[in-house]
């Protein structure tokens, strides 16, 4: 299966409920008006675009299309794509990679059930296949389940991994597993953390704690710090992601579950809101279904067009 292929299953129910919708509003209209771009405007709010992105991309196509530069349905989608790939796009940039022979630190946050483990577990996937020694810290020391979940990816992957008793001090199993993806000149080190909602103020306080105990253990590190994003739960994100921001200094996204939801149009919206780029996303079960973000598959793919890329 090609990637962009994975992209399409994977944002199959988003792609279905906002291609109708989109076909409702221009489809067999000689000439749009107002009217028909205002519409446009409230069917991307509904589908988690967000009002200022929704705004944004409606105006873009009105503009367009008023200048006489679209002069077909499809032109009027194409354009709407266009202007998805702009907000999303915007800021990308590789992984941050500090000098050779120091281990790229992730540090991964997101509230509870937003598939921080699964996650890291897919990524260790991906880089031990490619050849890379990986090393998985195991933060999350509340939830004795998170520990076991993140030694089975550590036998499945050949990653190592660094964990503590149940109960122990987070920052103290960070502090530990820095050192050690250091002595044992690891190129990852990837760091488990305890869900948490972004109201629990004790618990977020603890995550910057657990961000100054990297720090100490290998200066400049974390090199980035990921939120982890459960698309299902649509624009409702935008809040999470404002709090963690807060907390531990976010540096990029990792968006999860969107093969199970309608709700696809919430990259965007977070896009829109933060100057963040969004590494991954994920689209499946299965450890391949883990995707580098590809700003066109993933326009191309919601929209239901064909890739230009292929």
């Amino acid at each position: 299966m090609s990637i962009f292929s994975i992209f399409k299953s994977g944002l199959a129910k988003s792609t279905t409920r906002l291609t109708r919708a989109v076909s409702s509003i221009f489809t067999g209209i000689k000439a749009h008006g107002k009217e028909s771009f205002n519409d446009l405007e409230d069917l991307l709010i509904s589908a988690d675009f967000g009002v200022p992105a929704a705004q944004r991309i409606a105006a873009a196509v009105r503009e367009r299309y008023e200048i006489g530069s679209l002069s077909t349905d499809a032109d009027l989608t194409l354009a709407a794509r266009d202007e998805v790939v702009k907000i999303v796009s915007g800021h990308d940039r590789p992984i941050n990679r500090p000098e050779k022979g120091t281990p790229t630190v992730i540090l991964m946050v997101g509230v509870n059930g937003s598939g921080k483990t699964t996650t890291i577990g897919k990524l260790a996937a991906r880089l031990c296949a490619a050849g890379d020694k990986v090393i998985l810290g195991a933060c999350d020391t509340f939830r004795a389940a998170a520990v076991e979940q993140l030694q089975l990816w550590g036998t499945r992957t050949g990653a190592q991994v660094v964990s503590a008793k149940h109960g122990a001090d987070p920052a103290s199993v960070a502090f530990d597993a820095t050192l050690a993806s250091v002595a044992r000149q690891a190129d990852w080190l990837l760091l488990d953390t305890a869900g948490r909602q972004q109201n629990q103020r004790a618990l977020m306080d603890e995550l910057a704690k657990v961000r100054r105990s990297v720090g100490k253990a290998c200066p400049g590190a974390p090199h980035e710090v990921w939120l982890t994003v459960d698309a299902s739960l649509g624009a409702n994100v935008i809040g999470q992601a404002r709090e963690f921001d807060r907390a531990t200094g976010l540096t990029g996204l990792v968006l999860t579950k969107l093969d199970g939801t309608g709700r696809g149009g919430m990259v965007v919206a977070l896009h829109q809101e933060f100057s963040l780029p969004t590494f991954f996303i994920g689209l499946g079960e299965q450890p391949g279904d883990l995707q580098p973000f590809d700003a066109e598959y993933y326009a191309d793919a919601l929209f239901g067009l064909n890739s230009k890329k292929e």
